[in-house]
Protein backbone atom coordinates (compact mmCIF):
# COMPACT_ATOMS: atom_id res chain seq x y z
CA UNK A 1 0.00 0.00 0.00
CA UNK A 2 3.10 2.29 1.10
CA UNK A 3 4.52 1.75 -2.55
CA UNK A 4 1.50 2.15 -4.66
CA UNK A 5 0.90 5.75 -2.77
CA UNK A 6 4.22 6.72 -3.08
CA UNK A 7 4.63 5.91 -6.66
CA UNK A 8 1.17 7.57 -7.76
CA UNK A 9 2.99 10.53 -5.74
CA UNK A 10 5.36 10.42 -7.74
CA UNK A 11 3.68 10.21 -11.39
CA UNK A 12 1.30 13.72 -10.19
CA UNK A 13 4.72 15.64 -9.32
CA UNK A 14 5.82 15.13 -12.91
CA UNK A 15 2.58 16.00 -14.30
CA UNK A 16 3.16 19.78 -16.39
CA UNK A 17 1.81 22.71 -15.74
CA UNK A 18 -1.28 24.05 -17.30
CA UNK A 19 -1.06 27.17 -16.92
CA UNK A 20 0.66 29.94 -18.63
CA UNK A 21 4.49 30.23 -17.28
CA UNK A 22 4.84 33.49 -15.62
CA UNK A 23 3.33 36.88 -16.55
CA UNK A 24 3.38 39.06 -19.00
CA UNK A 25 5.29 42.90 -18.41
CA UNK A 26 4.35 45.91 -20.30
CA UNK A 27 1.35 47.07 -22.03
CA UNK A 28 -0.21 43.15 -21.64
CA UNK A 29 0.24 42.83 -17.45
CA UNK A 30 -2.54 41.29 -15.90
CA UNK A 31 -3.28 39.15 -18.75
CA UNK A 32 -4.38 35.72 -16.88
CA UNK A 33 -6.15 33.87 -20.80
CA UNK A 34 -8.25 30.90 -19.56
CA UNK A 35 -6.45 30.84 -16.03
CA UNK A 36 -9.56 29.56 -13.72
CA UNK A 37 -11.09 27.69 -16.66
CA UNK A 38 -10.93 24.21 -17.52
CA UNK A 39 -8.15 22.66 -18.80
CA UNK A 40 -8.29 20.64 -22.00
CA UNK A 41 -5.96 18.68 -24.43
CA UNK A 42 -7.65 18.39 -28.10
CA UNK A 43 -6.54 15.53 -30.18
CA UNK A 44 -8.13 16.14 -33.19
CA UNK A 45 -8.69 19.92 -35.53
CA UNK A 46 -11.83 19.79 -35.22
CA UNK A 47 -11.81 19.45 -31.73
CA UNK A 48 -9.16 22.45 -30.96
CA UNK A 49 -11.46 24.50 -33.92
CA UNK A 50 -13.98 24.18 -30.97
CA UNK A 51 -11.82 24.95 -28.22
CA UNK A 52 -10.00 28.10 -29.65
CA UNK A 53 -13.71 29.55 -30.71
CA UNK A 54 -16.18 28.53 -27.89
CA UNK A 55 -17.25 30.80 -25.12
CA UNK A 56 -15.41 28.98 -22.20
CA UNK A 57 -12.48 30.06 -20.31
CA UNK A 58 -9.89 27.36 -21.29
CA UNK A 59 -6.40 26.49 -21.20
CA UNK A 60 -5.72 24.69 -24.28
CA UNK A 61 -2.35 22.66 -24.29
CA UNK A 62 -1.12 21.35 -27.91
CA UNK A 63 1.24 18.05 -26.96
CA UNK A 64 2.00 17.92 -31.23
CA UNK A 65 1.16 19.61 -34.50
CA UNK A 66 -2.17 20.35 -35.34
CA UNK A 67 -1.59 20.23 -39.53
CA UNK A 68 -4.54 22.72 -41.12
CA UNK A 69 -2.96 22.62 -44.49
CA UNK A 70 -5.95 21.31 -46.40
CA UNK A 71 -8.25 21.51 -43.77
CA UNK A 72 -10.38 23.64 -46.20
CA UNK A 73 -9.32 22.01 -49.43
CA UNK A 74 -7.95 23.99 -52.44
CA UNK A 75 -8.92 26.60 -54.83
CA UNK A 76 -7.72 27.60 -58.07
CA UNK A 77 -7.20 31.22 -60.17
CA UNK A 78 -4.82 33.97 -61.06
CA UNK A 79 -1.65 34.78 -59.00
CA UNK A 80 1.36 36.93 -59.93
CA UNK A 81 4.48 37.77 -59.98
CA UNK A 82 5.27 40.86 -58.28
CA UNK A 83 8.79 40.42 -57.70
CA UNK A 84 11.42 38.77 -59.98
CA UNK A 85 15.40 38.16 -59.24
CA UNK A 86 18.36 35.85 -60.72
CA UNK A 87 18.80 32.67 -58.85
CA UNK A 88 16.11 32.99 -56.17
CA UNK A 89 12.72 31.66 -56.34
CA UNK A 90 10.37 35.22 -54.73
CA UNK A 91 7.01 34.49 -53.84
CA UNK A 92 3.73 34.94 -55.97
CA UNK A 93 0.14 36.13 -55.02
CA UNK A 94 -3.10 35.13 -55.16
CA UNK A 95 -5.17 37.67 -56.97
CA UNK A 96 -8.22 37.25 -54.46
CA UNK A 97 -9.10 41.06 -54.05
CA UNK A 98 -7.66 42.65 -57.27
CA UNK A 99 -4.25 42.84 -55.67
CA UNK A 100 -1.89 42.19 -58.92
CA UNK A 101 -0.78 45.03 -60.67
CA UNK A 102 -1.63 44.75 -64.38
CA UNK A 103 2.39 44.97 -65.44
CA UNK A 104 3.01 41.95 -62.72
CA UNK A 105 3.66 38.58 -64.73
CA UNK A 106 0.47 36.41 -64.32
CA UNK A 107 -0.03 33.29 -64.48
CA UNK A 108 -2.74 30.21 -62.74
CA UNK A 109 -2.10 28.25 -59.81
CA UNK A 110 -4.02 25.94 -57.12
CA UNK A 111 -3.64 26.82 -53.60
CA UNK A 112 -4.82 25.94 -50.25
CA UNK A 113 -7.34 28.10 -49.15
CA UNK A 114 -6.38 28.06 -45.25
CA UNK A 115 -5.34 31.29 -44.59
CA UNK A 116 -6.48 33.09 -47.53
CA UNK A 117 -9.67 34.74 -45.43
CA UNK A 118 -10.27 35.57 -41.94
CA UNK A 119 -13.06 32.51 -42.41
CA UNK A 120 -9.89 29.97 -43.15
CA UNK A 121 -8.00 30.95 -39.74
CA UNK A 122 -8.37 29.55 -36.42
CA UNK A 123 -10.63 32.11 -34.76
CA UNK A 124 -9.67 32.79 -30.97
CA UNK A 125 -12.03 33.88 -28.46
CA UNK A 126 -12.05 35.67 -25.08
CA UNK A 127 -10.41 33.89 -21.67
CA UNK A 128 -8.43 31.45 -23.89
CA UNK A 129 -4.30 30.45 -23.25
CA UNK A 130 -2.84 28.06 -26.34
CA UNK A 131 0.02 26.36 -24.50
CA UNK A 132 2.28 24.37 -25.92
CA UNK A 133 3.93 21.49 -24.10
CA UNK A 134 7.81 20.81 -24.32
CA UNK A 135 8.65 22.05 -28.14
CA UNK A 136 6.39 19.92 -29.79
CA UNK A 137 2.84 21.75 -29.50
CA UNK A 138 1.71 23.86 -32.95
CA UNK A 139 0.03 24.53 -35.91
CA UNK A 140 0.92 24.06 -39.34
CA UNK A 141 -0.72 25.78 -42.36
CA UNK A 142 -2.64 28.67 -40.64
CA UNK A 143 -2.45 30.99 -38.31
CA UNK A 144 -4.64 32.53 -35.27
CA UNK A 145 -7.18 35.36 -35.71
CA UNK A 146 -7.64 37.01 -32.26
CA UNK A 147 -10.72 39.73 -33.48
CA UNK A 148 -12.85 41.65 -30.95
CA UNK A 149 -11.20 38.91 -27.93
CA UNK A 150 -9.85 40.04 -24.82
CA UNK A 151 -7.92 38.38 -22.21
CA UNK A 152 -5.78 35.96 -24.51
CA UNK A 153 -2.44 34.14 -24.20
CA UNK A 154 -0.38 32.00 -26.79
CA UNK A 155 2.67 30.58 -25.48
CA UNK A 156 5.16 27.69 -25.50
CA UNK A 157 3.75 26.73 -29.96
CA UNK A 158 5.40 26.66 -33.41
CA UNK A 159 3.14 28.60 -35.46
CA UNK A 160 3.15 31.05 -39.18
CA UNK A 161 1.49 33.84 -38.27
CA UNK A 162 -0.94 35.69 -35.50
CA UNK A 163 -3.62 38.37 -36.55
CA UNK A 164 -4.59 40.23 -33.35
CA UNK A 165 -8.30 42.71 -34.64
CA UNK A 166 -9.72 44.83 -32.40
CA UNK A 167 -8.64 42.81 -29.41
CA UNK A 168 -7.29 43.87 -25.63
CA UNK A 169 -5.02 42.02 -23.24
CA UNK A 170 -3.09 39.41 -25.65
CA UNK A 171 0.14 38.12 -24.68
CA UNK A 172 2.05 36.65 -27.05
CA UNK A 173 4.79 34.88 -25.81
CA UNK A 174 8.03 32.57 -26.31
CA UNK A 175 6.73 30.58 -29.30
CA UNK A 176 8.42 30.16 -32.74
CA UNK A 177 7.22 32.24 -35.54
CA UNK A 178 8.25 30.85 -38.79
CA UNK A 179 7.38 30.04 -42.53
CA UNK A 180 4.65 32.31 -43.65
CA UNK A 181 3.83 34.56 -46.74
CA UNK A 182 2.67 38.07 -45.54
CA UNK A 183 3.45 39.31 -41.71
CA UNK A 184 4.13 37.03 -38.60
CA UNK A 185 2.05 39.60 -36.85
CA UNK A 186 -0.14 41.78 -37.88
CA UNK A 187 -2.79 44.21 -36.34
CA UNK A 188 -5.60 45.68 -38.12
CA UNK A 189 -7.09 48.70 -38.58
CA UNK A 190 -9.15 48.39 -35.21
CA UNK A 191 -7.24 49.47 -31.97
CA UNK A 192 -4.80 46.01 -30.75
CA UNK A 193 -4.91 47.16 -26.94
CA UNK A 194 -2.50 46.16 -23.95
CA UNK A 195 -0.52 43.77 -26.25
CA UNK A 196 2.47 41.69 -25.10
CA UNK A 197 4.89 40.50 -27.64
CA UNK A 198 7.92 39.18 -26.06
CA UNK A 199 10.62 36.04 -25.72
CA UNK A 200 9.75 34.90 -28.99
CA UNK A 201 11.82 33.49 -32.39
CA UNK A 202 11.20 34.98 -35.36
CA UNK A 203 12.91 32.97 -37.95
CA UNK A 204 12.55 34.26 -41.35
CA UNK A 205 14.46 31.79 -43.26
CA UNK A 206 12.86 31.00 -46.17
CA UNK A 207 13.56 29.69 -50.11
CA UNK A 208 10.54 32.66 -51.24
CA UNK A 209 11.65 35.51 -50.74
CA UNK A 210 10.16 38.79 -51.63
CA UNK A 211 13.87 40.24 -51.45
CA UNK A 212 15.72 37.79 -52.98
CA UNK A 213 18.04 37.15 -50.68
CA UNK A 214 16.18 34.27 -48.75
CA UNK A 215 15.18 36.24 -46.33
CA UNK A 216 11.46 36.99 -44.94
CA UNK A 217 10.49 40.59 -45.34
CA UNK A 218 7.00 41.07 -43.38
CA UNK A 219 8.09 40.09 -39.50
CA UNK A 220 5.51 42.51 -37.86
CA UNK A 221 2.78 45.17 -39.25
CA UNK A 222 1.25 47.15 -36.48
CA UNK A 223 -1.97 49.64 -38.49
CA UNK A 224 -4.63 49.73 -35.42
CA UNK A 225 -5.78 52.77 -34.42
CA UNK A 226 -4.78 53.85 -30.48
CA UNK A 227 -2.27 49.92 -30.49
CA UNK A 228 -0.41 49.96 -27.26
CA UNK A 229 1.91 47.26 -27.73
CA UNK A 230 5.08 46.62 -25.77
CA UNK A 231 7.84 44.08 -27.99
CA UNK A 232 10.01 42.98 -26.07
CA UNK A 233 13.38 40.34 -25.53
CA UNK A 234 12.31 38.56 -29.24
CA UNK A 235 14.96 37.44 -31.30
CA UNK A 236 14.47 38.41 -34.71
CA UNK A 237 16.66 36.72 -37.43
CA UNK A 238 17.84 36.21 -41.44
CA UNK A 239 14.32 39.14 -42.03
CA UNK A 240 14.74 42.02 -44.18
CA UNK A 241 12.01 44.27 -43.39
CA UNK A 242 9.14 45.66 -41.21
CA UNK A 243 10.59 44.48 -37.46
CA UNK A 244 7.83 46.12 -37.20
CA UNK A 245 6.41 48.58 -39.81
CA UNK A 246 4.09 50.98 -37.71
CA UNK A 247 1.75 53.43 -39.06
CA UNK A 248 -1.94 54.56 -38.62
CA UNK A 249 -2.85 58.40 -40.48
CA UNK A 250 -6.04 58.60 -38.67
CA UNK A 251 -5.07 58.31 -34.97
CA UNK A 252 -2.01 57.62 -32.63
CA UNK A 253 0.08 54.27 -31.90
CA UNK A 254 2.21 53.65 -28.59
CA UNK A 255 4.78 51.16 -29.10
CA UNK A 256 7.93 49.74 -26.79
CA UNK A 257 10.18 48.27 -28.18
CA UNK A 258 12.82 46.95 -25.81
CA UNK A 259 15.47 44.71 -25.63
CA UNK A 260 14.91 42.72 -28.79
CA UNK A 261 17.94 40.87 -30.84
CA UNK A 262 18.02 41.81 -34.54
CA UNK A 263 20.37 39.04 -36.51
CA UNK A 264 21.28 39.26 -40.02
CA UNK A 265 18.94 41.49 -41.23
CA UNK A 266 19.59 42.31 -44.59
CA UNK A 267 16.91 45.16 -45.48
CA UNK A 268 15.20 47.14 -42.42
CA UNK A 269 14.59 46.72 -39.06
CA UNK A 270 12.20 49.88 -38.12
CA UNK A 271 10.15 51.44 -39.89
CA UNK A 272 7.87 53.92 -38.12
CA UNK A 273 5.27 56.09 -39.93
CA UNK A 274 2.27 58.43 -39.11
CA UNK A 275 0.66 58.73 -36.46
CA UNK A 276 3.58 56.77 -34.00
CA UNK A 277 4.47 57.52 -30.98
CA UNK A 278 7.36 55.23 -30.69
CA UNK A 279 10.55 54.48 -27.76
CA UNK A 280 13.48 52.18 -29.29
CA UNK A 281 15.72 51.35 -26.10
CA UNK A 282 17.93 48.78 -25.21
CA UNK A 283 17.92 46.60 -28.49
CA UNK A 284 21.04 45.09 -30.10
CA UNK A 285 21.33 45.34 -33.60
CA UNK A 286 23.98 42.59 -35.14
CA UNK A 287 24.67 42.82 -38.51
CA UNK A 288 21.78 44.88 -39.36
CA UNK A 289 21.72 46.54 -42.86
CA UNK A 290 19.38 50.04 -41.87
CA UNK A 291 18.45 49.85 -38.37
CA UNK A 292 15.73 52.37 -38.96
CA UNK A 293 13.86 53.84 -42.14
CA UNK A 294 14.16 57.66 -40.98
CA UNK A 295 10.33 57.59 -41.75
CA UNK A 296 10.04 60.87 -41.73
CA UNK A 297 6.07 60.56 -40.83
CA UNK A 298 6.85 58.83 -37.50
CA UNK A 299 7.57 60.17 -34.36
CA UNK A 300 10.38 58.40 -32.51
CA UNK A 301 12.73 58.84 -29.70
CA UNK A 302 15.42 56.15 -30.63
CA UNK A 303 18.26 55.67 -27.82
CA UNK A 304 21.81 56.12 -29.68
CA UNK A 305 23.65 57.16 -26.81
CA UNK A 306 23.65 57.22 -23.14
CA UNK A 307 23.07 61.03 -22.78
CA UNK A 308 20.13 60.60 -24.61
CA UNK A 309 19.50 57.58 -22.25
CA UNK A 310 19.56 59.98 -19.30
CA UNK A 311 18.13 63.58 -18.43
CA UNK A 312 15.61 63.38 -21.29
CA UNK A 313 13.96 60.43 -20.30
CA UNK A 314 14.18 60.75 -16.51
CA UNK A 315 12.32 64.44 -16.91
CA UNK A 316 9.45 63.31 -18.83
CA UNK A 317 8.90 59.10 -17.68
CA UNK A 318 10.51 59.45 -14.51
CA UNK A 319 13.38 56.79 -15.49
CA UNK A 320 16.64 56.57 -17.04
CA UNK A 321 16.18 54.49 -20.70
CA UNK A 322 18.66 51.95 -21.90
CA UNK A 323 20.77 53.05 -24.75
CA UNK A 324 20.29 50.80 -28.26
CA UNK A 325 23.65 48.90 -29.23
CA UNK A 326 25.08 47.94 -32.96
CA UNK A 327 27.94 45.62 -34.21
CA UNK A 328 28.65 45.25 -38.04
CA UNK A 329 25.37 47.30 -38.81
CA UNK A 330 24.76 50.35 -40.91
CA UNK A 331 24.45 53.83 -38.42
CA UNK A 332 22.21 54.39 -35.16
CA UNK A 333 20.11 56.50 -36.45
CA UNK A 334 19.77 60.22 -34.55
CA UNK A 335 15.70 60.26 -33.82
CA UNK A 336 14.89 62.06 -30.59
CA UNK A 337 11.07 63.50 -30.74
CA UNK A 338 10.17 64.62 -27.74
CA UNK A 339 6.65 64.96 -28.02
CA UNK A 340 7.54 60.66 -28.26
CA UNK A 341 8.23 60.96 -24.14
CA UNK A 342 5.96 63.68 -23.47
CA UNK A 343 2.93 61.19 -24.96
CA UNK A 344 4.44 57.78 -23.18
CA UNK A 345 4.79 59.46 -19.80
CA UNK A 346 0.81 58.62 -19.13
CA UNK A 347 1.41 55.01 -19.82
CA UNK A 348 2.52 53.55 -16.76
CA UNK A 349 3.67 50.20 -18.20
CA UNK A 350 6.47 52.11 -20.38
CA UNK A 351 7.14 54.48 -17.63
CA UNK A 352 7.50 51.37 -14.59
CA UNK A 353 9.46 49.42 -16.75
CA UNK A 354 12.81 48.18 -16.55
CA UNK A 355 15.06 47.20 -19.53
CA UNK A 356 18.02 44.83 -19.07
CA UNK A 357 21.21 46.39 -19.84
CA UNK A 358 21.80 46.01 -23.83
CA UNK A 359 25.09 44.44 -23.12
CA UNK A 360 23.36 41.55 -21.70
CA UNK A 361 20.55 41.21 -24.92
CA UNK A 362 22.20 38.82 -27.31
CA UNK A 363 23.30 36.22 -24.33
CA UNK A 364 19.81 36.30 -22.82
CA UNK A 365 17.70 36.60 -25.87
CA UNK A 366 19.26 33.72 -27.90
CA UNK A 367 19.13 31.83 -24.67
CA UNK A 368 15.68 32.07 -23.66
CA UNK A 369 13.23 33.27 -26.93
CA UNK A 370 12.00 30.37 -28.67
CA UNK A 371 9.57 27.46 -27.52
CA UNK A 372 10.88 24.50 -25.20
CA UNK A 373 12.64 27.26 -22.73
CA UNK A 374 9.09 27.52 -20.75
CA UNK A 375 7.20 24.37 -19.69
Amino acid sequence: MRRSILTSFSILALLPAVLAVGSPTGFAAGTTGGAGGTTVTPTTTAELLTYLSDSAARTIVLNKIFDFTNYYGTSSGKVCSPWTCSGFTPQRAIDLIGWCDPSYPTGTATYYNSGTHNYYALQVASNKTVLGKGSSGGIKGIGLYIGGATNVIVQNIQITDINIIGSSKVWIDHNYIARIGRQFVVTGFDPAASVTISNNLFDGTTSWSASCNNQHYWVMLFAGKSDTITVAQNYIKNTSGRGPHIGYDQGYQYIHLVNNYYENVQGHAIDAGAGTQVLVEGNYFNKVTTIDTGNADGAEYFVSTVDQAGTPCSSTIGRYCEWNKAAGSGALPNRVSTSVMTALKAYSPVKNYTPKSVNDVQAYVTANAGVGKVN
